[in-house]
C-alpha cells in the first residue's frame, strides 16, 4: 500500500534533515583542492539549468540521465558508506549491493523506494563533499543560495515541472531501478534536492568543532542546521495545500543562512 502524499513529502523533508546530520568532517584530498576554486559554486544552480535544459531540448536525454544514475549513484553511495558519513567503516561500503538489489528487485514498492532513496542520498553525500572539498566555503554557500533561488524562479513560472516529469518517468531497461529521482509513495523530489541537503552538510560538518550558542544552550552548527532543514521543510509542506509544486531546495538553503547567523559572530559569516 502506497504511503499517502502528506507522509511521503513530509518523510523525505526529514531525509533532507538525515543528509544534513550525515556527512563527517573528513579533509579535503589533496587533487580535490588542486582542481577546485570559487567557479565551481556555480554547480549547485548550473546542475538545475542544464538537466532542464537539455531535457526540454531532448526528451530522450532524460533516458541517458538515467543510465547514468544507474551507473554513478551506487558506487557513490558506497564512498559515503565507508568513508564519509558518521561512524563510517570501510566495510559499510559493501552495503551498496543490497540496497542496489532491494531497489532493483522491489522497484514500485515501498521498501524498493527507500533503498533507492537511500542509495541516492548517500551518493550526493559524496558528491556534496566533493564540491565542498573543491569550493571555498564563502562561494559554496552562495552557491547554495543561487540553486534554491533559480529553483524558486523556475517552479514559479512553469518551467521545471515539463522536463521534471520526463525525467522522473525515464527507466532503464530490464526493470532496473530510476535513481535520476526520488519517489517514496506517493511523493516525488529531484535528485538536486537531496544534493543540496548533503552539499549544506558538509559545509556545516567542514566548520570543525566549533559550538555557537543557540538559545542558551551548545551545539554544533550541523546539528543546528539538521533541526532548521526538518522545520523547514515540514512547515514549508503546508504550501502544499495551496500549490502543487514546491521548491525543496528553498528550505534548505533557508536552513543554511540561518545556521551561520549566531549570537556570536552576527553576520560576520555571510
Amino acid at each position: 500500500m502506497s504511503l499517502p502524499f502528506a507522509v511521503s513529502i513530509a518523510t523525505l523533508g526529514l531525509v533532507q534533515a538525515v543528509l544534513v546530520a550525515l556527512p563527517q568532517g573528513r579533509g579535503a584530498p589533496g587533487w580535490a583542492r588542486g582542481l577546485g576554486g570559487r567557479w565551481w559554486a556555480v554547480v549547485p544552480a548550473g546542475s538545475i539549468v542544464v538537466v532542464i535544459g537539455v531535457v526540454e531540448l531532448e526528451s530522450s536525454s532524460a533516458l541517458w540521465l538515467s543510465y547514468l544514475a544507474l551507473v554513478a549513484v551506487p558506487p557513490l553511495a558506497a564512498v559515503a558508506l565507508g568513508w564519509l558519513v558518521h561512524g563510517a567503516r570501510p566495510g559499510w561500503a559493501l552495503a551498496a549491493i543490497p540496497l542496489f538489489v532491494l531497489a532493483w528487485a522491489a522497484r514500485g514498492a515501498l521498501a524498493g523506494e527507500t533503498a533507492a532513496l537511500a542509495l541516492s542520498g548517500l551518493a550526493c553525500v559524496t558528491l556534496g563533499w566533493l564540491l565542498a572539498s573543491a569550493v571555498p566555503a564563502r562561494w559554496l554557500r552562495w552557491g547554495v543560495y543561487a540553486m534554491a533561488t533559480v529553483d524558486a524562479v523556475f517552479v514559479a513560472a512553469d518551467l521545471l515541472q515539463g522536463p521534471n516529469a520526463v525525467l522522473t518517468a525515464a527507466t532503464p531497461a530490464g526493470g532496473l531501478p530510476s535513481l535520476q529521482s526520488v519517489h517514496l509513495g506517493a511523493a516525488q523530489m529531484g535528485f538536486g534536492d537531496l544534493f543540496i541537503a548533503a552539499v549544506v552538510g558538509s559545509l556545516l560538518a567542514a566548520d570543525g568543532p566549533q559550538t555557537p550558542i543557540y538559545g542558551g544552550f551548545e551545539a554544533h552548527r550541523q546539528w543546528v542546521g539538521a533541526g532548521l532543514v526538518a522545520g523547514l521543510a515540514l512547515g514549508f509542506d503546508l504550501l502544499f495545500f495551496a500549490v502543487g509544486t514546491l521548491p525543496a531546495t528553498v528550505p534548505v538553503a533557508a536552513a543554511l543562512a540561518l545556521t551561520w547567523r549566531s549570537p556570536r559572530e552576527g553576520l560576520a559569516q555571510l
